[in-house]
């Protein structure tokens, strides 16, 4: 079972995500929270696999509790996927430099949701497409420097062009179709890279490759 962590300060909403996730037989609740202290002291408690965490909320906000969970040392295994209402620029920059494992808008399908919170246990990241597209184009507008970063130069070839389609948003198994290799061969190239980049998870290899220049423009 993938345990859930609902952080809203809407307790109706809060209750329909609820129901959302617990409809599912391989998703559960594991708590509640209305804002990002109880959030942070929610999660300590219930060590959930996955946070839906709300940005804007009363004391501590969204993004600071992220920032807590995701550097706490016994929360490792715990991502957080931000769920906004609002895709304004500096929420999705400030939630990846927190941490957060991708960003979803609240007007997402059920369907989405689900998708979105397996997809973030697995290890990927996640982005609606409006802010994918807005990341990226601010990153490719970006001054790049001259050489590649000297994290890059520690990679092998395979190793880059992996980061490359992560960076721009390719799954693993379509990682796999494009470079004609087997999942577990991506899953090990996936691996290594995290290690070489010091990287927490997939979320944070997106801004290395887009901070290396390696994603392209759209």
């Amino acid at each position: 079972m993938i345990r859930v962590l609902l952080v809203d300060d809407q307790p109706l909403l809060r209750r329909s995500l609820a129901m959302i996730i617990d409809n599912e037989p391989d998703l559960t609740v594991a708590g509640q929270a209305g804002d990002g202290a109880s959030a942070v002291r929610c999660a300590r408690a219930a060590r959930p696999d996955v946070v839906l965490m709300d940005v804007r909320m009363p004391g501590l906000d969204g993004l600071e509790a992220t920032r807590r969970i995701c550097t706490d040392p016994a929360l490792t295994g715990c991502r957080v996927l931000v769920l906004s209402m609002f895709e304004l620029d500096e929420y999705v920059y400030e939630a990846l430099h927190a941490g957060a494992s991708g960003f979803l808008l609240k007007d997402a399908r059920p369907e989405e949701l689900l998708d979105a919170v397996r997809r973030t246990h697995r290890g990927e990241s996640l982005f609606a497409p409006s802010i994918l597209t807005r990341l990226v184009a601010h990153y490719v507008a970006a001054p790049r420097p001259e050489r590649p970063p000297a994290a890059l130069r520690g990679l092998t070839p395979r190793e880059v062009e992996v980061l490359a389609l992560i960076g721009n948003g390719l799954s693993n198994d379509e990682i796999a179709a494009a470079l004609v290799i087997s999942i577990k061969t991506v899953k090990t190239h996936i691996t290594h890279l995290l290690a070489k980049l010091a990287a927490r998870d997939r979320a944070q290899l997106v801004i290395a490759a887009f901070n290396a220049g390696l994603v392209r423009p759209r």
